[in-house]
């Protein structure tokens, strides 16, 4: 999975991409559909502010944090985007069953008013 990550007013060494990357190939073992995804950093009056979106099964899944730390909201970004991953899955596959059909009931006095009784 491609991993695209803008910064705003943050600057980000190798290791630090890394680390990031590996956050999210651990969600590309668990949905090996997804092709890419992106992420923009922000910082803003000292909160980092982290973005991530990313297309699966043809639905636009996104997930926001805020936190002090960076990587404190790398994280929480990653566990709502995995969240809203195995949501939509659940969604994908409770399609797929088909859903039973409700048959009418019949009903004793149903039964009787169809019969001829009376010639």
């Amino acid at each position: 999975m491609k991993v695209n990550i803008q910064t705003h007013h943050v600057s980000i060494n190798d290791d630090s991409r890394k680390d990031v990357e590996s956050k999210f190939e651990k969600i590309a073992v668990h949905f090996p559909q997804l092709i890419s995804t992106d992420i923009i950093i922000t910082k803003e009056h000292g909160h980092h502010h982290v973005e991530v979106f990313t297309n699966y099964e043809s639905v636009r899944v996104s997930a926001n944090s805020t936190d002090d730390v960076m990587y404190v909201a790398i994280a929480a970004a990653v566990k709502k985007l995995e969240t809203g991953l195995r949501n939509r899955k659940g969604q994908l596959k409770a399609n797929l069953h088909e859903k039973p059909t409700a048959t009418k009931p019949e009903i004793a006095s149903d039964i009787i008013q169809e019969m001829k009784l009376v010639d």
